[in-house]
């Protein structure tokens, strides 16, 4: 990038099939994706510091690591504290980070980072995203490759804002295939158990119902699929809407209804879906939890499509 380039860095269009997405360098985000002019997730200015990890590629860990610490192959490890209201560290190392072009076409675009080994995180990773359009929707891809002589530790997943269409979140019904949810603590959603949707009926949403006022901040499990892939529905009561899918590399979604009661022009404008390779907290638990041993890779995919 140059002094003149956007807080988001380089702007990378793609347009086919009706859907146009914009891919800022910057985090390897979705900064804009559109179908036939209507918006599809809550997009950013270009020369904007990207809000509340709208769009970005979370890796090597999506959601949270609680109070930053973490053992792994015998070595503690303590990563700087990126959620200090709550104390954890959050959303990987990727975020913030300025990927370089592999490849960008009309319809594709290829980025890369290296995660070079640091304080808290002493694996060197590569990362490739791939955006792709095609007729069914928009697919990304992530890939994380082990360039060390370590095994590391991997998870990943993405940041979108949903948009169902007019209206905010409580507009909007939603269809969530998941029968499990991790309850949290009040205070810092750190996790406490994988529950039974059914011993919490406001977060039931796997028959399509309205969300109303309900607070999610969760993740999901126990999904079911069709053909292997699970898939997220928000619709507006016009009947279009979005939906996102993705294969059986990712056993978690994270949902939240982006609640900012103190700022009323983003209060619950977008519902964060994130399709998560492993749940919060996962480099403590262990809970599907993906090992990069040297030379190994492991990719992720989901796909965005206009209903």
């Amino acid at each position: 990038m140059n002094d003149s380039s956007p807080a988001s860095g380089r702007q990378l269009r793609i347009s086919a099939h009706g859907y146009e997405a914009v891919i800022a360098s910057v985090g390897a985000s979705l900064r804009m994706l559109t179908h036939e002019g209507r918006d599809l997730v809550v997009p950013f200015d270009a020369d904007e510091v990207r809000p509340a990890y709208r769009g970005a590629t979370l890796a090597p860990w999506p959601n949270r690591i609680v109070d930053g610490r973490y053992t792994f192959g015998g070595s503690a490890h303590q990563l700087p504290l990126t959620e200090p209201a709550r104390g954890h560290a959050l959303h990987g190392l990727v975020a913030w980070a300025e990927f370089t072009d592999r490849d960008v076409s009309d319809e594709r675009v290829v980025l890369a980072a290296v995660i070079e080994p640091q304080g808290g995180y002493p694996f060197r990773v590569e990362v490739t995203v791939e955006f792709r359009l095609g007729a069914d929707g928009l697919t990304q891809t992530v890939t994380g490759r082990n360039l060390g002589t370590d095994a590391a530790p991997w998870g990943t997943g993405p940041h979108p804002y949903l948009v169902g269409g007019a209206g905010r979140v409580d507009d909007w019904t939603l269809t969530l295939p998941a029968s499990e949810v991790l309850t949290v603590t009040s205070d810092r959603l750190s996790p406490v158990a994988v529950e039974q949707v059914e011993r919490h009926p406001e977060w039931d949403f796997r028959e399509a119902r309205a969300i109303d006022d309900v607070f999610i901040d969760h993740a999901f499990t126990e999904l079911s699929r069709v053909d292997g892939a699970a898939e997220v529905r928000v619709v507006a009561a016009d009947g279009r809407g979005v939906a996102l899918s993705w294969d059986e590399s990712c056993p978690w979604v994270q949902v939240h209804t982006a609640d900012l009661p103190a700022d009323a022009e983003n209060h619950r404008i977008g519902l964060a879906v994130e399709p998560m390779t492993c749940p919060p907290d996962a480099f403590n638990s262990g809970v599907d939890l993906v090992v990069l041993e040297p030379g190994a890779e492991a990719a992720a995919s989901w796909r965005f499509a206009a209903i």
